[in-house]
């Protein structure tokens, strides 16, 4: 027979975490979710949640515009952190909902997906679908308030915090339509990214993001005028104002992108053309480059990720370059085709389609997922592409050249590196002889110092913690990867070494899961040489070790600039300023200027910029890519002209110049 299972008393559940029934269940209503977990809607509540707050906003904008209904907008950074967008459009509705039995710009401006956009006659195309955009920031902001201008009747209302404060309510009359939104973002939400102790003041609004963001809107929504005006300053004469407006769309962008570079052709390739209900516009152009600039966007919005649109893209134009490079002889029957890493060899494009329903990743929109978007892309930039290269055969001669000779070093480039590994691998020289390793074999605790030169290599070595930290001495200044190619690039001895340390390979080879060492610290002497070779290094990292800065493993030792001692008492200074004030006011001081690492002793060294417990690490981060590659494009080009106006501009912010 079974036995018994005897009856037990309910349990007791204090104590041990506490109750769990209905009234632990929370129910967030309202706007409350998106306070509660802010990083689900804008991303983060750094400086790029902050700036994605005007994004959302003025998004609401563009899609007037994308309409035909809005001709102007305004973005005008206000004191207090207080941020105004205004359009022209045709004005949030202001009569009741009949579903909410509230005004409609209320609902709009108080609750998660409602809007326009999800049926109805309001908006063809739109880049706020998730309908969240503008409730969201409202949920953000301390403070906001909405004007609206309809049928010569102004509307306003004022929200805390998401909440109304009053009715929407009648405040006058108006010759214009339009909305006018006006908000300050909390500072409960949005603080700095390292608060000091005591806390911090919320970030600042970056005026060259916003120039950058309005502009490129500008271009994806040709003949609409964007204007940005600064208004933080107390002293007007210090207000800022720029205004965009392109009739070229897309073109004109590709344009801009390549003003720093040489074109292998005079045409600017491009096409504008509705399919399946989706409209298209593509712009392309070929430069004097090794780098890829490719830009996609859904509704205006950029997808970092791609998506889509741009897989139709690059399947089209790969297509039509390999049918035109046969048909025309560029290409022989036992040659191979070229691949996608060929034809966008120093490929500038921007491929823009406006659709009815996108689905996007994330509210963030990093990526797009309709796969009709694919398909329409591929039929109107194919078919417009293959007559280009028929109508225009010295820009299609151009750009075939171009692209062969990618072809061509890439399979050059892929015989040096697979050389090199395969010599680092089956000849036993699995690591450079100069490298000093750590006894740690965990990445995640390992660390590898790129030095300058043998001397202070060899007093890092006898600085370092050798269980963990690894030390890499390079003589002199690495080649300029910036002018050369993969395969140029890995007969130096130098880049060879760092490429077999780090153990992970190179380029499209490359395998951020051999890593052998998660931080990468370059260490070089505070004086011009150092900073060169540590922007070669820079350059290295960014063009074919991407993901190691976008992970955050690539970091900048500060060596301190002065010692300064009095007697026994020793302090270090690592900035001028720093310095000034250790020894204002203080008779009988030492002061020594560090001129390099080999100045200073094995143990100084390391208790300044080796030590974890006191050192001081730069991260090298990518705010925004496309701003980094054009600072390397202009250092490190071969264009001198681009070179001498940074340099003009910015000599005179250049402090403590070593000649």
């Amino acid at each position: 027979m079974p036995k018994k299972v005897p009856k037990t008393k309910p349990q007791n559940t204090e104590g041990k975490g506490g109750s769990y029934t209905a009234k632990d269940i929370f129910v967030l209503e309202g706007l409350e979710p998106v306070r509660k977990r802010p990083g689900m809607y804008i991303g983060s509540t750094g400086p790029d949640g902050l700036h994605h707050l005007i994004w959302e906003v003025v998004d609401n904008s563009i899609d007037e515009a994308m309409a035909g209904y809005a001709k102007n907008i305004a973005v005008t950074l206000l004191p207090a952190h207080h941020v105004r967008v205004i359009d022209d459009g045709r004005g949030i509705p202001i009569e009741i909902h009949k579903h909410t039995k509230k005004s409609a710009l209320e609902t709009v401006m108080t609750m998660l997906h409602a809007g326009g956009k999800f049926g109805g006659a309001g908006y063809k195309v739109s880049g706020g679908l998730h309908g969240v955009g503008v409730s969201v920031v409202n949920a953000l902001s301390s403070w906001m308030r909405v004007e609206v201008c309809r049928e010569g009747e102004q509307w306003a209302q004022e929200y805390q915090r998401g909440k109304p404060k009053t009715k929407v309510q009648k405040v006058g009359r108006c010759s214009r339509i339009g909305t006018a939104v006006t908000f300050e973002p909390d500072t409960e939400i949005f603080m700095p990214v390292n608060p000091p102790a005591g806390g911090g003041k919320i970030p600042e609004f970056d005026w060259k993001r916003i120039l950058e963001r309005m502009r490129q809107q500008a271009y994806l929504t040709k003949g609409i005028k964007i204007s940005v005006h600064d208004e933080r300053a107390k002293d007007k004469t210090e207000h800022k104002s720029y205004a965009f407006y392109f009739e070229g769309g897309v073109a004109s962008y590709v344009t801009y992108l390549n003003e720093d570079f040489q074109p292998k052709h005079d045409t600017i390739f491009y096409t504008q053309k509705e399919s399946e209900g989706i409209m298209v516009e593509i712009a392309l152009q070929y430069v004097d480059d090794l780098q890829t600039r490719e830009l996609a966007f859904a509704n205006n919005i950029l997808n970092q990720e791609g998506g889509q649109h741009a897989t139709g893209f690059r399947t089209a134009l790969t297509r039509s370059l390999n049918s035109y490079a046969r048909k025309n002889g560029y290409l022989k029957e036992s040659e191979e085709n070229l691949t996608g890493e060929d034809v966008r060899e120093g490929l500038t494009s921007v491929i823009s389609v406006k659709l009815k329903n996108p689905q996007f990743e994330g509210q963030t929109k990093a990526k797009l997922g309709n796969p009709e978007a694919r398909t329409a892309v591929e039929d109107v930039f194919g078919k417009a592409f293959d007559a280009f290269l028929e109508e225009q055969p010295q820009d299609a001669r151009a750009i075939l050249e171009k692209v062969i000779l990618a072809l061509k070093a890439r399979k050059a480039a892929k015989a040096a590196k697979d050389t090199i590994l395969r010599k680092g691998a089956l000849e036993g020289l699995a690591l450079p002889g100069k490298l000093a390793d750590c006894q740690s074999k965990n990445a995640a605790e390992s660390e590898i110092f790129i030095v300058e030169g043998d001397s202070a290599g060899g007093t890092a070595k006898q600085a370092r913690d050798r269980r963990f930290q690894a030390i890499l001495p390079l003589r002199g200044k690495i080649l300029n990867v910036e002018k050369a190619r993969l395969d140029k690039m890995l007969t130096s001895q130098e880049i060879k070494a760092l490429v077999i340390a780090l153990g992970a390979a190179i380029a499209e080879s490359f395998d951020i899961s051999k890593l052998r060492y998660h931080r990468v610290v370059i260490m070089t002497d505070a004086d011009v040489d150092g900073a060169h070779i540590r922007t070669l290094l820079l350059t290295l990292f960014y063009r074919y070790y991407l993901p190691l800065v976008q992970q955050g493993y690539v970091y900048i030792a500060q060596p301190p600039l002065y010692k300064i001692q009095k007697g026994k008492d020793v302090k270090y200074a690592y900035a001028e300023e720093e310095k000034n004030k250790m020894t204002k006011g203080v008779d009988g001081q030492n002061i020594q200027r560090y001129k390099g690492l080999g100045e200073m002793n094995a143990e100084q060294l390391w208790e300044t910029t080796m030590d974890p417990a006191r050192r001081v690490l730069k991260q090298v981060t990518i705010e925004d890519a496309k701003a980094a590659d054009h600072i390397f494009d202009v250092l490190m080009g071969d264009e001198v002209e681009p070179r001498k106006l940074f340099i003009q501009t910015h000599a005179k912010a250049v402090k403590n110049l070593d000649i």
